[in-house]
């Protein structure tokens, strides 16, 4: 076996804090994402003279968002039949095995569908306010890289959403599946989205005033387009995208694409806000 392949076989369950219920690596590193990205907004928070209290109400909506758009994205995209023939699973961390539910937790959400919950939210945030909704889309669009990466790290402690085998000389080998290198898919976006957090504080650091949707333009195009581009070395989630020339992950980046590239063309001459 060559050297450089990484043999991966972590229990994703940390702690069985009750006999049903576990303390999980994906739930942890979710949770620090979260944190993490708070803590960031705060310091940008703080730096422009915004009120703190004010990030304390938007992000009570931002994690309702997430978790909501996620699930919803994945239920709706990815498998509807099974669903909406067990609705009760949508938004309870229920499985229906045998003629009894069991506590299995939340195994499916969608990044797609959690940045649609996010911005939904955030619509109805700005309109209860009266806030500036792309002031506001700005400051979030910079940190949530930062909750992107720590999911994907979760995925990667799960042994889930993988990559497809590969010839080369390093992979890793998900043993809790099979024993084939494969790519490790779920660490290439991780750090593909470290990065481009880097990028967009760098563009904030340059920019006096941030209120006119570069950043979230620039967040939109880089984090899908990295998303796109890691897909082709994906395995796919569902049994459908097999017959797909591009899957579906990808077919739901695009517009957030475009969406991007319409606000970097189109954007307004920035005002300063700080009513956030």
């Amino acid at each position: 076996m060559n050297d450089r392949i990484i043999n991966w076989n972590l229990d994703p369950v940390i702690y069985w804090i009750t006999e049903t219920f576990p303390l999980k690596y994906y739930g942890l590193l979710f949770m620090t994402g979260i944190l993490l990205a708070h803590y960031v907004a705060k310091r940008i928070y703080i730096k422009e003279n915004i009120p703190v209290e004010n990030l304390e109400k938007l992000f009570i909506y931002v994690i309702v968002g997430i978790l909501l758009g996620a699930r919803l994205g994945h239920c709706l995209f990815y498998d509807p039949s099974y669903y909406f023939a067990n609705p009760l699973e949508i938004l309870l961390p229920i499985k229906k095995i045998g003629d009894t539910y069991q506590f299995i937790g939340f195994q499916g959400l969608a990044s797609h569908g959690g940045a649609i919950g996010v911005l939904i939210v955030i619509g109805i945030y700005c309109k209860k306010y009266k806030t500036n909704f792309l002031s506001v889309l700005d400051r979030i669009a910079l940190v949530s890289p930062i909750v992107a990466a720590f999911i994907r790290f979760g995925n990667f402690m799960n042994s889930e959403i993988y990559g497809k085998p590969t010839n080369g000389n390093w992979g890793v080998i998900f043993q809790r599946d099979d024993l084939i290198p494969r790519h490790p898919t779920q660490l290439y976006e991780a750090f593909s989205y470290i990065l481009i957090f880097g990028i967009l504080m760098l563009i904030y650091n340059k920019k006096k005033v941030k209120a006119n949707g570069l950043i979230l333009g620039v967040a939109l195009i880089l984090i899908f387009s990295a998303r796109f581009i890691i897909e082709f070395f994906k395995e796919n989630q569902v049994d459908f995208e097999s017959g797909m020339l591009i899957n579906m992950g990808q077919i739901l980046s695009i517009p957030f694409i475009i969406i991007g590239l319409i606000l970097i063309l189109v954007r307004k001459k920035p005002s300063v806000q700080h009513s956030i």
